[in-house]
């Protein structure tokens, strides 16, 4: 963010102090407060790139946070959302795709203070120990978690998603085989590798143009708890629980801030993905994936 986009944010946040504060005590009493959920990638100092938050910003965006919100897992998120009420200002953090780097500093960060997380990986990278494509074609080839630091997650009592076999685009076309080997055969080979059921899905990229009807289908199919997008917004008492929307956390902490205390211009901006009548037709047994 420029300089002159940060001073117009900062006064604008500013200026909206008052009446954040009178929305916010007008939806805990209408009890219609959002549930917010997070995502980080990785969390570094070394080889800084769009998707890599410093380890002091990442610490100071966590104790803001505490300060603010129930933090929660995505099982009581959904409670909350399914429930259509919702008094008190609630979070979930989540990460994606499943860098080494993120046992340095934020993992232990956040086993100390007992915060509740869920990680999501790409399976063909983590359990095979290949670096990611993008980070490929940047031209830094940065070292994936193992299965063995997944294993530890589990032990600590970290819940582990699901993030697709190969960091797929699931909103370009494809067979529907390959849907469900991406988005199946990611759960089977986590359950496999781990010993442990894998509840929720995060769609890579996670913007409209990566998403499905057809995959958000195979998802509930194949037993998915819930799925996760990435294309902001707020997750309203009432919503559908399976679909979480998520923010991804800025660098910026005032945008941080501004999103995180509700922003009524990105409440009311959103265009939100209609992933239609997913739960129709549901066949008997989920569906296996084509190679796991």
């Amino acid at each position: 963010m420029n300089v002159w986009k940060r001073i117009a944010l900062s006064a604008y946040y500013a200026a909206s102090q008052p009446a954040r504060r009178r929305a916010a005590v007008d939806r805990a009493a209408r009890q219609t407060e959002p549930v917010r959920v997070l995502f980080y990638h990785r969390v570094a100092d070394r080889h800084p790139n769009s998707w890599t938050m410093p380890t002091a910003t990442f610490a100071a965006q966590i104790r803001w946070l505490q300060r603010r919100f129930d933090l929660v897992g995505l099982g009581e998120a959904q409670e909350r959302i399914a429930s259509g009420r919702n008094r008190w200002p609630t979070a979930c953090i989540t990460f994606d795709d499943g860098y080494a780097e993120n046992f340095t500093f934020a993992i232990p960060l956040l086993v100390m203070d007992k915060i509740p997380f869920t990680y999501f990986v790409s399976t063909n990278h983590v359990l095979r120990g290949v670096p990611f494509p993008h980070d490929v074609d940047a031209g830094q080839p940065l070292p994936p978690n193992s299965a063995e630091q997944l294993r530890e997650l589990v032990a600590a009592g970290v819940e582990i998603g699901a993030h697709s076999r190969s960091h797929a685009n699931l909103g370009a076309p494809q067979s529907r085989a390959q849907l469900v080997d991406e988005i199946a055969g990611s759960k089977c080979e986590l359950e496999a590798a781990l010993d442990r059921e894998i509840g929720y899905f995060a769609f890579p990229g996670g913007m409209p143009e990566n998403l499905s009807a057809e995959a958000f289908r195979i998802a509930y199919q194949a037993g998915y708890r819930g799925v996760c997008s990435a294309y902001g917004g707020y997750n309203l008492p009432g919503d559908d629980p399976f679909h979480l929307r998520r923010f991804h956390a800025d660098v910026e902490m005032v945008r941080f801030k501004n999103w995180l205390s509700i922003d009524r211009r990105k409440l009311r901006g959103h265009t939100e993905f209609d992933p239609g009548d997913y739960r129709g037709e549901v066949s008997a047994a989920p569906p296996q994936p084509a190679a796991v």
